[in-house]
């Protein structure tokens, strides 16, 4: 069980999307720090400390990202693809949260290195008790890799 706060990254374009994670993870009483990007080129600026995210004070190196497909300027194909394709990177579990049910999305997310992926429910309550899971085993079972801090 991890016995420090995790930063979880969520990338995700639609508001009321992000609003709801929010909302749910709350609900779950997730005792973690959670931060918001709006697409996968400021999900890539923050990771790689690039404007606005040049602080490194204000930019840590998540523990877990929830990565949207469907997201403009930088999607999250692409965004999986540079992650997993950086070694300083690779070792951050992607989990990507979407609204594809496309066997074509499942099996490309998987083979370029995610480490699970969640349809997004379609009911508030569904998307409670999916973060219910989710934060049990990866922020309680699961061991995630150790980063410097």
């Amino acid at each position: 069980m991890n016995k420090r706060p995790l930063n979880i990254m969520v990338a995700e374009n639609d508001e009321d999307d992000r609003a709801l994670v929010k909302f749910a993870f709350a609900e779950c009483e997730v005792a973690n720090n959670v931060h918001f990007v709006e697409n996968g080129e400021e999900l890539l600026d923050y990771l790689y400390h690039r404007s606005p995210y040049e602080n490194l004070a204000d930019s840590i190196k998540p523990d877990l990202i929830l990565l949207d497909l469907q997201m403009p300027k930088v999607n999250g194909h692409e965004a999986l693809k540079e992650i997993k394709g950086d070694p300083n990177l690779r070792s951050i579990p992607v989990v990507i949260f979407t609204t594809s049910k496309s066997a074509h999305d499942i099996n490309s997310t998987y083979n370029m290195g995610a480490n699970s992926f969640i349809i997004k429910p379609v009911t508030y309550n569904g998307l409670i008790q999916t973060m219910n899971v989710l934060a049990k085993y990866w922020l309680e079972i699961s061991a995630l890799p150790l980063a410097p801090r």
